[in-house]
């Protein structure tokens, strides 16, 4: 019989929580109010959290951040000038290339995406590489 099933890889609820708290505490770091997601690689949400203070839109901000960097598996903000618009336009806004999302790989495998919002996009791109770094004790590539 042909194949009829696949497998998808995803990070664990467990540790997309600790990514979620490592985000806040990056962001508390800096002064910054954020909101921070993560997603699987099928665009679902498995843990979110907003700072106190963070602003409402940081909220949707990160999850379409997280959103497009599972889906993708690059960090947001690559996107050409023709589908920096139409991407998005096309899913409906699932998609962003706003900078501030990266993918979440363990051993290579894409797992998953962070998203982070409410801050400068300068910002957003460094409390996610660092709450990355907290949670693995190092940088991704």
């Amino acid at each position: 019989m042909k194949n009829v099933s696949r497998t998808i890889t995803s990070i664990t609820a467990e540790s997309a929580l600790k990514l979620v708290e490592a985000a806040l505490a990056a962001g508390r770091d800096l002064g910054l109010a954020v909101s921070a997601a993560v997603c699987g690689p099928e665009l679902n949400l498995i843990a979110f959290a907003r700072a106190d203070g963070a602003t409402p839109h940081s909220a949707e901000t990160s999850r379409r951040k997280a959103q497009t960097a599972a889906s993708t598996g690059k960090s947001t903000g690559w996107m050409r000038a023709e589908l920096a618009i139409s991407l998005p336009l096309g899913t409906g806004n699932l998609l962003t290339n706003i900078p501030g999302g990266l993918p979440v790989r363990v051993a290579g495998t894409l797992i998953g995406g962070l998203g982070v919002a409410g801050g400068s996009v300068e910002q957003d791109v460094v409390v996610a590489t660092e709450a990355l770094r907290m949670l693995n004790g190092e940088d991704q590539p």
